[in-house]
């Protein structure tokens, strides 16, 4: 009974390290999660691009979001219209939401809800 009674406690204090350290982390980001998360509420679709085509986005004069450039690697996020992502023949549709493939990816182009 004794042994068990340690391992709960070896169990909770694991928990509470972990927990202290996510904190501390979420803290360490001042806000980027929470405003990356908040541009993608408005976004209706998303699309992984390739550098080539996020370089011409950006030599067209489509400034990247500012929010991308706070992760690191730095990620470039071009909120743009239908019409402006059809020039782009690299792009690949992701799902709106915090996956791995979408936080994997270099360059994202997010089109708006209308």
């Amino acid at each position: 009974m004794n042994e068990a009674l340690h391992e709960r406690v070896r169990r909770m204090r694991e928990r509470a390290l972990i927990r202290s350290w996510e904190y501390r982390q979420r803290n360490y980001a001042k806000g980027a999660w929470y405003r990356f998360r908040r541009i993608l509420v408005d976004a209706a679709q998303a699309w992984i691009i390739e550098e080539r085509d996020a370089d011409r986005l950006e030599s067209d004069g489509r400034v990247p979001l500012p929010i991308g450039r706070e992760f690191a690697p730095p990620i470039r996020v071009f909120l743009l219209t239908e019409e402006q992502l059809a020039a782009a023949s690299s792009r690949r549709r992701v799902t709106v939401r915090l996956c791995g493939e979408l936080l994997q990816a270099r360059n994202l182009a997010l089109i708006a809800h209308e």
